[in-house]
């Protein structure tokens, strides 16, 4: 009997101890919850095989919940805007996407407003309907908002008879595709993405204007993952992003592969942020 139990206890102490902690991420909402629960599932289970930990990602229905979570330390890692980074004090920027380092956002407007392609922002413009994406959006809100400033020298409710927020981006295609809106401004690599994939119709919406380049997307990490998941856990994070190579992965975001980031690379669009009060 003694030596069963000696047995059975020697047994139990050799078995790997599974760790209580759940590695958790979560992604802005650009597309549906449940599409984004497809696109991600796979993401968490190659996290999960290369940091050796349980990963689970967890959807959430818009930008500002993102934040949230990440602030509350409900999410350890997120795929979204620099905004969100800014707001959580001794996070860290640990890649992003090859077309993030010059990103752009489109300028879409209904067939019915006469626009077309290379007129730019112009007077033809004032009066109409325009939806954003997100309000905390960088693609869908702070930039393509600087820009519109800068040409016309007036926030959006001036410029515009109505202006809305449609949440993400593939509702501000439909909102625009529909009439709901006459205009709206979009992330160009969703709006790449709905084209290729032969969901929006382009007689009934087309992109009449492209900002310049600025960087977007990144993955983002709390200070504290260290102390949580072991010395060192951050940089093994960050090199399992850099080495996802595999194309259908890449596919839900979508890019191209991964690079390294640091939060010295979104210094302006943090100061364009500030300039328009949309980062504290």
């Amino acid at each position: 009997m003694l030596k069963r139990l000696t047995l059975a206890l020697t047994v139990l102490l050799a078995a790997p101890v599974a760790s209580a902690e759940t590695f958790v991420f979560t992604a802005i909402p650009d597309e549906d919850e449940t599409r984004l629960q497809q696109r991600f599932q796979n993401v968490a289970d190659y996290l999960e095989e290369q940091l050796e930990v349980d990963v689970r990602f967890v959807p959430v229905k818009s930008y500002a919940a993102a934040v949230t979570a990440f602030r509350n330390n409900q999410v350890q890692l997120a795929w979204f805007g620099v905004q969100a980074r800014a707001r959580v004090p001794n996070s860290r920027a640990l890649a992003q996407g090859v077309e993030d380092a010059e990103f752009m956002t489109y300028f879409i407007a209904h067939q019915s407003t006469g626009l077309e392609a290379g007129e730019g922002l112009s007077d033809k413009m004032r009066d109409m309907t325009f939806t954003f994406g997100s309000k905390g959006s960088t693609s869908g809100r702070l930039m393509p908002e600087y820009y519109l400033r800068e040409a016309f020298g007036q926030p959006p409710e001036e410029v515009f008879s109505r202006v809305g927020f449609s949440g993400n981006h593939s509702r501000t295609i439909s909102l625009v595709a529909s009439g709901a809106y006459d205009l709206g401004a979009v992330n160009y690599t969703v709006w790449e993405n709905e084209v290729e994939a032969g969901n929006i119709d382009t007689d009934q919406v087309e992109v009449v204007w492209k900002t310049p380049n600025y960087p977007d997307y990144q993955w983002t990490i709390r200070g504290d993952v260290d102390e949580r998941f072991g010395a060192g856990f951050a940089d093994r994070v960050q090199k399992a992003l850099l080495n996802m190579e595999d194309p259908e992965l890449l596919e839900s975001f979508p890019r191209s592969g991964f690079i390294p980031a640091s939060n010295d690379d979104y210094a302006i669009i943090e100061s364009v942020g500030k300039e328009l009060d949309l980062i504290d």
